[in-house]
């Protein structure tokens, strides 16, 4: 019987027709579903148990699934790119299967979408594209971002390129993570909350693990400087998003580009839709052809590492599959 291996990761599953040919010299069979952002768990419950091993992207790889998973063939997971929020890993080391990612590997282009989200929130370049195309001549006046500073949140491998950018542009930058004990030249250490009320902008690059769900809240944003520009290019549910529709509403918060959101895609009823000078993204800014690419080579490795380390799994009747 072929081994198949799962697809689940939307970049990935986007440029499918490059990495089939690879599985395939390595005796997988590609399953490509159709995806948006990311399948329900009931919907992996019912597809995991027929494959040997599994790239997944934003789904949720619980307990349930993987539970499900090992009722059938399921050998190996592999979650594709760097966020591993949707990973129950203790479930998958008190089950025993094996579980890994692919760090490292999409920072730089993480980083160019985040400096584009400040460099348009200081200038507002955004808005004087809507009012060209409507017709007007809008000319805003902005900020300059060499008499600025940044609050850094995350100094990871996104986070430190990130970081790279904004003193290029002239900027200061303060860093917010517990586990950066150095930094580089034109960066300062913070404590967060502290020193809030001095930046201009905050941009959010790191992990959502329960210490950050919701780190950026109504008590957060009260500490902003008023005005502030918010920049999130990690996971959504760092911020409180009622919170920073309310700060938004009440003009505290001058506007935020928000690449991701605690529910995807973006529900149409969100207030946050309502502001015009708020920019939004569709949890792709880790998407181009070399940052797919290197992520997706990475993620086969990996997987071809963990099944050569796994038994195949077996039948009711004791056979091998």
């Amino acid at each position: 019987m072929t081994a198949r291996v799962l697809v689940t990761a939307p970049p990935m599953l986007g440029a499918i027709s490059t990495f089939e040919p690879i599985l395939a010299g390595h005796g997988l069979e590609v399953v490509a579903p159709a995806i948006v952002q990311a399948m329900a768990e009931a919907e992996l419950v019912a597809i995991v148990p027929r494959v040997d091993a599994w790239i997944a992207g934003d789904c949720p790889v619980s307990r349930r699934v993987m539970e499900a998973g090992l009722g059938g063939r399921l050998r190996a997971i592999v979650k594709w790119g760097v966020g591993v929020d949707n990973v129950d890993f203790a479930a998958a080391r008190e089950l025993g299967l094996p579980v890994a990612n692919t760090p490292g590997v999409f920072g730089n282009e993480v980083a160019d979408v985040a400096l584009g989200y400040v460099i348009a929130l200081a200038r507002q370049t955004h808005l004087v594209d809507r009012g060209v195309r409507g017709g007007a001549w809008p000319k805003p006046a902005g900020l300059s971002l060499c008499e600025c500073r940044a609050a850094l949140v995350g100094y990871g491998d996104i986070g430190r390129a990130i970081a790279h950018r904004l003193l290029a542009c002239g900027m200061r930058v303060s860093v917010y993570d517990p586990a950066a004990t150095v930094v580089g030249p034109g960066c300062e250490i913070r404590v967060w909350p502290d020193g809030l009320d001095a930046a201009d902008v905050l941009v959010l690059a790191c992990a959502l693990t329960p210490a950050t769900r919701h780190l950026v809240d109504a008590r957060a944003l009260a500490r902003c400087k008023p005005g502030v520009r918010i920049v999130n290019v990690a996971r959504g549910a760092l911020i409180d998003e009622r919170a920073l529709e309310d700060a938004l509403d009440g003009g505290h918060v001058h506007s935020a580009a928000l690449d991701v959101f605690e529910t995807e895609p973006l529900p149409a009823a969100s207030r946050l839709r309502r502001h015009e000078r708020c920019v939004f993204g569709s949890h792709n800014a880790s998407n181009t052809i070399h940052g797919v690419a290197r992520a997706s080579h990475r993620a086969i490795e990996v997987l071809l590492e963990l099944l050569a380390r796994s038994r195949p799994a077996r039948t009711a009747g004791g056979e091998r599959v």
